[in-house]
């Protein structure tokens, strides 16, 4: 089944906002509803194919006339990724950078092939995996270009149970790979909120970072080998848990984009299936006690698989448990709610909750009990979907993410908000802006931003302001421009600015020499030349 073309997900799963929700909107925000309908995908009309007939012939000699689609709705379902402004693009009818063909290629070898296909003709690839990008990782500087859809490169290849090893394909979604390790007893714990779309390859090439990461960790340290195509021709890495050969060619892979190959395998570290999962919510009287008592639990122990914390707005409007939106509102919830996740053995979950509450308890924690926990799992991946809701009633909702270290965390949280708050109030329409963490470390932590606001007469424009000021004041506090969502063309002329002028010199050589005529993803990542 294919995601819908201009939201999220699964039709089906969508729900309009309760009436408490769609009147707070209203009454705080001016909100109104939508007085244009939405098209359907019948309705849109993409310019025509323009590549040569030649270029055409090329790519169906890849992988088979029947894998090369030029069909209307095939190329709109591959234009662009799932921000915000994607969205409202699509639902407008904008399809101006639709890809001239989707292409689906079967394997290694014929990934290389087309890639050579491409070259001789002059056509950019963009390769897509589940197409979740919310920073424009999908929309490429370059108006000839194909989609390199990975959707038949969707097999385990190899399961190596003494090593506790997986040998997965790029276009394999993570529901089917939850599947077919399951079936063998294991787990890989990758569990984003792009989860029910979003594949294997996609994870590497973005640098994902699960809801349980606090337990399994980050995909990147997940990855422990990677083959990648290029039209220079393959590179394979990782041949060893870990290594002082030189310097780690996976940490140049993962992250990149596609902007310097595409990933065939990714060979990744698997963990046994838990005996039990647990979930449950704590409640701190604030944000800043909260921080503090996830910051102990991140340095000293014991970690929960699931660590997050809503501040008082996200926790009031009730968006830390997306499929009960504005159960908050109703009951006075006040504070901020924090969830807890355990995974494992029956006897170390245990031990670990045990311990873990008597650190949140002298941390100011009063527990809530395993209802908001068990509600938080329930609806862990319907936030995206409640993201359209409020589209489809006038609102403007979008999000992004950082991080940074502990000690720079309360600076970070005040100046995004601040950016947020003030560019759309000047812009007319005050947003409620939300946020918790989403991940935690040692040394640091994750904040991830939810932003709400009438939609006003130009809804992107009036967001791309607000985005700018928002990743100025990232920068400017000492944040990541990201920490799990990447890089695309949204974050990528702050990303140069982060990266600095030697480093950017340094990954365009190496673009240079892998894709030498600049047609893999040209201007996600890095600019063009």
């Amino acid at each position: 089944m294919d995601m819908l073309w201009n939201g999220w997900g699964d039709p089906a799963k969508a729900a309009p906002l309760p009436e408490t929700v769609t009147g707070l909107l209203h009454d705080l925000l001016g909100v109104k509803p939508r007085s244009t309908p939405v098209l359907g995908l019948e309705d849109v009309r993409p310019p025509a194919v323009t590549a040569a007939p030649a270029a055409l012939r090329a790519l169906a000699a890849a992988v088979g006339d029947e894998h090369v689609r030029t069909d209307a709705q095939s190329r709109v379902r591959h234009t662009r990724g799932k921000s915000t402004p994607d969205l409202l693009r699509l639902r407008a009818g904008d399809v101006s950078d639709v890809p001239q063909a989707v292409v689906l290629p079967a394997g290694h070898d014929e990934v290389l092939d087309v890639l050579r296909a491409c070259a001789a003709h002059g056509l950019a690839v963009v390769p897509f995996g589940g197409g979740t990008s919310v920073v424009g990782g999908l929309a490429p500087q370059r108006s000839a270009f194909v989609a390199l859809d990975l959707r038949r490169m969707n097999g385990l290849l190899d399961l190596d149970p003494v090593s506790r090893t997986a040998v997965l394909q790029p276009g394999l979604r993570a529901p089917e790979a939850e599947a077919l390790l399951a079936a063998e007893g294991f787990t890989l714990g990758h569990f984003p909120q792009s989860f029910e779309w979003a594949t294997i390859g996609g994870y590497a090439a973005a640098r994902s970072s699960g809801q349980a990461s606090a337990g399994y960790g980050r995909f990147d340290e997940m990855v422990l080998a990677l083959t990648l195509a290029t039209p220079e021709g393959t590179i394979e890495t990782g041949r060893a848990p870990r290594s002082a050969a030189g310097p780690d060619l996976r940490q140049l892979i993962l992250g990149s984009e596609g902007a310097f190959g595409v990933i065939t395998s990714v060979t990744v570290r698997i963990r046994p299936l838990p005996e039990v999962r647990v979930y449950e919510g704590w409640r701190f009287g604030s944000f800043e006690e909260g921080t503090a008592a996830l910051r102990r639990l991140a340095q000293d122990g014991p970690r929960p698989t699931v660590l997050r914390l809503s501040d008082e707005t996200e926790t009031f409007i009730g968006l830390a448990q997306p499929d009960a939106i504005g159960a908050d509102l109703a009951s006075g919830g006040a504070g901020c709610l924090a969830i807890a996740g355990y995974e494992g053995t029956a006897e170390d979950t245990a031990y670990r909750r045990e311990r873990a509450a008597a650190v949140l308890a002298d941390c100011g924690g009063t527990p809530a009990g395993a209802e908001p926990g068990e509600r938080w799992a329930h609806g862990r991946y319907s936030a995206p979907y409640l993201r359209d809701a409020l589209l489809d009633a006038g609102a403007f909702a979008e999000t992004l993410e950082t991080a940074a270290f502990w000690s720079r965390i309360p600076d970070l949280y005040t100046a995004v908000r601040t950016a947020l708050t003030d560019t759309l109030t000047r812009a007319g329409t005050p947003p409620l802006v939300m946020c918790h963490i989403s991940h935690v470390y040692e040394n640091g932590a994750s904040l991830y931003f939810t932003v709400v606001s009438a939609q006003g007469e130009d809804p992107v424009a009036h967001w791309t302001p607000a985005k700018h000021a928002a990743n100025e004041a990232v920068l400017a506090a000492g944040g990541t421009i990201s920490h799990h969502h990447g890089v695309g063309t949204d974050h990528r002329d702050w990303y140069v600015r982060e990266a600095g002028p030697l480093g950017v010199s340094a990954l365009r050589a190496v673009k240079r020499r892998l894709d030498p005529d600049g047609l893999l993803n040209p201007g996600v990542l890095l600019p063009t030349d």
